[in-house]
């Protein structure tokens, strides 16, 4: 078939946009009533974090995101029982990735970005101690829904307190989807680019 390699690319890329685009669209409020059920029983008292949920939640746009990871690591973390003793803290971080990258993968949320930090913060304004990092990594999230679903699993709690162990201090902030960075858009002129020079090879 002559123009098998289009129907081919149509249909990959049809599923390819399927499973990377949040097609449900904003949380609507009895999502957002059961994500504000479990923070409540878990945050405890927490009143901060809790509205702050809230508020993440009700001005969703449905869109996906990027988290801007600034990480910290921990020289000399305490012993956990998953990880034993002598675990560094690249051992306790690979143990709670463990969970986060099937559960994101599934959900077409991944790391994008992810490097060492070679110098100290050259630009600081009222902000002290936040001078030294190791790393900085960006994450792209499909929607706050997925984010959420992922951080209130059950299991996500126990393995959480292993990033907690192997982090002096860390900073996540969501940040918005440059348009150019977007797979989809990436693919759509790949997969187009790639169908132009097969024809033309044909021709």
């Amino acid at each position: 078939m002559k123009n098998f390699h289009w129907y081919f690319f149509i249909l990959f890329y049809s599923i390819f946009f399927i499973w990377y685009s949040n097609l449900s669209g904003p949380l609507n409020d009895e999502e957002i009533d059961s994500f504000m059920k479990v923070i409540s029983e878990r945050s405890g008292n927490d009143e901060q974090n809790i509205q702050r949920l809230r508020k993440f939640m009700e001005e969703d746009d449905g869109k996906d995101f990027f988290m801007v990871n600034f990480l910290d690591y921990n020289e000399s973390p305490e012993t956990m029982p998953a990880t034993g003793k002598g675990a560094s803290s690249s051992n306790l971080m690979n143990y709670y990735m463990e969970y986060m990258y099937p559960e994101m993968f599934k959900r077409a949320s991944h790391p994008i970005f992810f490097s060492e930090v070679f110098f100290p913060a050259m630009d600081i304004v009222s902000a002290d101690g936040m001078e030294e990092w190791d790393n900085v990594a960006f994450v792209r999230y499909r929607s706050r829904k997925d984010m959420l679903e992922i951080g209130l699993n059950p299991i996500f709690d126990e393995r959480h307190l292993y990033k907690i162990e192997a982090l002096e201090k860390t900073i996540a902030i969501p940040v918005e989807t440059p348009l150019l960075n977007d797979l989809r858009l990436i693919l759509f002129f790949l997969l187009l680019t790639l169908g132009l020079v097969i024809d033309r090879i044909r021709a």
